[in-house]
């Protein structure tokens, strides 16, 4: 219901309507409809029950006020409104609860504003007004959504090399330092941090999604979707421990699907059992985000994904990042890294520990803790390329030493224990 989905204005459907509870907010609210050129007699006694009871037999208002007041589970009946509520309709929430996760909780849920009582007329018509500025707005069609959409999954070569630190930090400044409505999709359903690096609740959207894949559409993803702000969506979970995932991977499809249609940018943090698990998860993807460390087992995981992704998913763009990067401590060099897997890495980001606990302390991403560090200004250069991909075209992934071998100038036996040497040697396989 928030602008992000919305259709073009609908030809045959009042401008507005409104259910308040109380006349005197009737009373305040019908010379502010009348000097917008509308209906008084649409500003009807009730509230958002009646709402939900009169738009059930007739069509959705373009803009619809209704009132909480008499509603003792908001977040319910608000749900229980959008399955009788059109697409397109621009959704104004009145209530007397000042309460600011109720607040959030609505405009998460899809709600366009949350207006407290006692109401006045300045306030009404700033807010309607913005409400009419949603379908002022110029709009692209589904197609053309579709094909300037950017999607990039971040994938880590080993648990631990800060992969869903860097997808976070991605999508929180697409959204903020880019301005682009941007989705981030934390595929982690069991242990997902996304929600908790943005210090918010993740609800049971995607776990709701996986249960029931046919329910997923442009509705579900504006009441599923937890807003960090204006411009950040995220979809994530924390699934109970003792219940196995159960699914094919078409939620998931079905996901990146309407994000497609809805926001300009998706991240998606992979474990990297779901890229294997569900590889047509990456059939849309533009750009594939390889998180690595500077590490003999990153080293061999990087060649094995790199070449899985050689033949499962072409289309994408790799970007080589190494994260956590300590000059002198590494247990590869970066020359030796680069020229066992054959291309060179596009990004360095620093290792900052103090940096991290800030971020972590904060309940924020990276990044926006951290705005000035070293750091936060690589992870700032990774969003950059992706966008310059995503929009321009591949870049260049040419091989970075010219070898032909899978593990390039790197002795691998030299650095492992000699009973190792057998499992080296398969590593090409």
């Amino acid at each position: 219901m928030s602008a992000s989905l919305k259709s073009a204005m609908p030809g045959n459907r009042d401008a507005f309507a409104a259910f308040l509870c109380d006349e005197a907010a009737l009373d305040v609210l019908r010379p502010v409809v009348i000097e917008l050129g509308w209906q008084p007699e649409k500003c009807n006694k009730g509230g958002l029950r009646n709402a939900i009871q009169a738009l059930s037999v007739s069509a959705s208002p373009n803009i619809l006020m209704v009132d909480l007041s008499e509603s003792g589970d908001p977040l319910s009946d608000i749900n229980a409104l959008a399955e009788v509520c059109e697409p397109g309709t621009v959704v104004i929430a009145i209530g007397q609860v000042n309460d600011v996760r109720l607040y959030r909780d609505l405009l998460a849920s899809g709600i366009h504003d949350y207006l407290l009582k006692p109401l006045t007329a300045s306030v009404l018509r700033d807010s309607l007004n913005q409400a009419q500025a949603v379908f002022a707005a110029p709009r692209l069609s589904d197609e053309e959504m579709a094909k300037r959409h950017v999607s990039t999954a971040v994938i880590g070569t080993r648990g631990g090399v800060g992969a869903s630190t860097l997808a976070t930090s991605l999508a929180w400044t697409f959204a903020t330092d880019r301005n682009m409505s941007t989705a981030l999709l934390d595929l982690d359903v069991h242990f997902g941090t996304g929600a908790l690096a943005l210090d918010l609740e993740p609800g049971r959207g995607l776990t709701d999604a996986i249960d029931n894949p046919s329910r997923i559409d442009g509705l579900f993803i504006e009441r599923a979707m937890i807003r960090a702000n204006d411009n950040l969506a995220i979809l994530s979970a924390e699934a109970p421990i003792n219940q196995p995932l159960m699914t094919d991977g078409s939620a998931f499809m079905q996901l990146q699907d309407e994000f497609r249609h809805a926001f300009e940018m998706t991240v998606v943090d992979m474990p990297r059992n779901m890229m294997i698990n569900f590889p047509h998860l990456l059939n849309e993807v533009n750009v594939v985000v390889l998180a690595t460390e500077m590490s003999l087992a990153s080293a061999r995981d990087s060649i094995r994904i790199l070449s899985w992704l050689k033949t499962n998913a072409p289309h994408a763009t790799p970007l080589i990042v190494a994260n956590k990067v300590q000059p002198g401590a590494a247990e590869i060099s970066k020359a030796d890294f680069e020229a066992s897997i054959e291309r060179s890495i596009d990004v360095q980001i620093p290792f900052d520990q103090k940096a991290a606990a800030t971020a972590a302390k904060l309940g924020k991403t990276f990044v926006d803790a951290n705005a000035s560090s070293k750091a936060a200004a690589a992870m700032k250069q990774v969003a950059s390329r992706i966008i310059g991909i995503g929009h321009d075209g591949e870049e260049d992934t040419a091989p970075a030493g010219g070898k032909k071998s899978l593990l390039g100038g790197l002795d691998l036996k030299g650095l492992l224990p000699k009973k190792k040497d057998a499992a080296v040697e398969a590593m090409a396989e």
